[in-house]
């Protein structure tokens, strides 16, 4: 195992957090021993003020699931919540940009290559794509976006596009398939580019309090930042929010005592009065992310004015599409498509849940016509969605506690 990289300049980490728990491991049994958990468990109740609440975002829904697995909050003290951020990409996903990639496969002839959790997403008229394809739609699950430009290469005859989807996790490899396809002057192949990008969506979160549309909003005291995605662009990014938001991050990684232990950094950072940046996840992230992604990222992409999240709303620059250069190879300039929002199911509640305004179980159809094998809303269909997650692994301690 190669040696964990330097510390990045200007992040704590948790080795240098008093206490740490977590300093020195190496393999993923060590995150997930449950002795620890109860130490690092009790430590956060201990350090917890009883007379104030603690309520931190873990956006990202990886960390969702961890929590929701491993039984995290059944950990934590009474006055410290964790509330579910808008960071599943299959989750913040619009139905209009699903409706347009089913018209392309539909309507166009075309053959539409997506992830596969993307295949689940309720669209319009009761539609998925899993449902148009078996309405004869030619859309095909891809482990990756070389899949979809094999695909292009092995068919010249046909049009294919990659729906492309996620954070700055999967941005990279987009960018790397475009700039391939330019080079072997491909004229099958394109991209209808749905990357959407975290700091847009944090600041939003932030600024919520302020946006009346949305009715009740949740006051938040810190961030669990995301893992995969700050491997990518690193822990600087997030010193803004620290800065002028006054909320400490503490980007950690996916595993329970990675998650436990940056709860307990952001707890002490409240009960310090500090608003930083800390990084536990240093066996993966540095300050300065990675540099190669970023410039490959930079040169085939380009920031858009607005893009609509699901839950959301139209966020400012907070999404990606592809730069003039690569013009031919951009789904919605080729097929002259116009994006038109859609709004969702009246009774679902993913919108509110997004933006961490209500909990899975305040929506009337969880657990009952919405279920994983029947989902009504975007944030039953992926492992990382909030609903999902406590479906698998959280209904039944409601229950329990209902009972008592």
């Amino acid at each position: 195992m190669s040696a964990r990289p330097a510390a990045p300049k200007g992040a704590r980490t948790a080795g240098e957090a008093e206490g740490s728990h977590v300093r020195g491991m190496k393999y993923v049994d060590e995150f997930r021993d449950g002795a620890l958990a109860q130490q690092i468990g009790a430590r956060i109740r201990a350090e917890a003020q009883p007379s104030r609440d603690y309520r931190f975002m873990e956006f990202c829904g990886g960390h969702t699931h961890a929590i929701a697995r491993y039984g995290v909050a059944e950990l934590l003290p009474p006055n410290l919540r964790m509330i579910h951020g808008p960071g599943c990409p299959v989750c913040v996903l619009p139905i209009g940009r699903i409706d347009q990639a089913i018209g392309l496969a539909l309507e166009r002839g075309a053959i539409v290559c997506t992830y596969g959790d993307t295949m689940r997403v309720p669209a319009s008229g009761g539609l998925s794509m899993m449902k148009a394809k078996a309405r004869g739609a030619d859309i095909r699950m891809v482990y990756s976006a070389a899949d979809a430009l094999k695909i292009a290469r092995q068919q010249p005859e046909r049009e294919v596009v990659f729906f492309a989807i996620g954070f700055e996790t999967t941005t990279p490899p987009t960018a790397l398939v475009v700039k391939q396809a330019a080079q072997e002057g491909l004229k099958n192949f394109s991209v209808l580019c749905c990357h959407v990008l975290t700091p847009g969506a944090i600041a939003h979160i932030l600024d919520a309090p302020e946006a009346k549309q949305w009715g009740d909003a949740v006051a938040l005291d810190g961030f669990v930042g995301p893992a995969h995605v700050s491997i990518v662009i690193g822990s600087a990014p997030y010193e803004a929010f620290a800065r002028d938001y006054r909320k400490p991050v503490v980007i950690a990684g996916f595993e329970p005592l990675d998650v436990m232990q940056a709860i307990l950094m952001l707890v002490r950072q409240v009960n310090e009065g500090r608003a930083e940046v800390e990084n536990e996840f240093t066996r993966a992230v540095s300050r300065e992310g990675n540099h190669a992604a970023q410039a490959v990222v930079a040169e085939v992409l380009e920031l858009r004015e607005s893009f609509e999240w699901r839950g959301l709303g139209e966020v400012a620059y907070s999404a990606l599409r592809l730069k003039p250069a690569y013009a031919a190879f951009d789904a919605e300039k080729r097929f002259g498509l116009n994006y038109r929002p859609v709004a969702d199911h009246k009774q679902c509640e993913c919108g509110a849940i997004l933006r961490g305004v209500k909990r899975p179980t305040d929506c009337k159809l969880f657990g009952t016509v919405c279920t994983p094998d029947n989902p009504m809303g975007s944030c039953m269909v992926s492992s990382e969605g909030a609903c999902a997650a406590h479906y698998a692994y959280g209904r039944f301690r409601d229950i329990a506690i209902v009972a008592a």
